[in-house]
């Protein structure tokens, strides 16, 4: 087949990898993230849920890793599809978000869809708050 190569390697994942292995940087990067998002990706509250039973100590660390190289993918700057095309942007966001969570689906728990839904309605609502000529502001939260 002639053409350019759709093929992914190993390497085009390395970012993520390594995002993933450090859970500390993992973490500030998905909150700064979701707090400037929130109310734009339809699927915010299982990413939400994801993440919170991705750091339950009761998640077996198979399951763990999943969803960390999940998480992983939507926090890095560069994706496939970029996050900044309307509609289109989180599409591989969610197609890689939506497969980890049907691998590891009865690991998520009630208590972590209701973290997340907590977690969703206190950001949406900070959001809310924010006056249009405070959005440079809103980013920083």
């Amino acid at each position: 087949m002639s053409g350019a190569s759709t093929d992914f390697q190993a390497d085009d994942f390395e970012p993520a990898r390594r995002l993933a292995e450090d859970p500390p940087r993992l973490r500030r990067a998905f909150w700064a993230k979701m707090k400037r998002l929130a109310a734009r990706i339809p699927f915010a509250e299982d990413l939400l849920a994801a993440y919170y039973c991705a750091f339950d100590r009761q998640t077996p660390r198979h399951v763990q890793v999943s969803l960390l190289g999940a998480l992983a993918y939507f926090i890095l700057p560069f994706d496939f599809v970029p996050d900044l095309l309307p509609v289109l942007g989180f599409t591989d966001d969610a197609a890689i978000l939506a497969t980890a969570i049907r691998l590891v689906a009865s690991h998520i728990r009630p208590d972590h869809r209701e973290a997340a839904g907590a977690a969703l309605a206190k950001l949406r609502g900070e959001a809310s708050r924010v006056a249009p000529d405070q959005s440079d502001a809103a980013q920083q939260l």
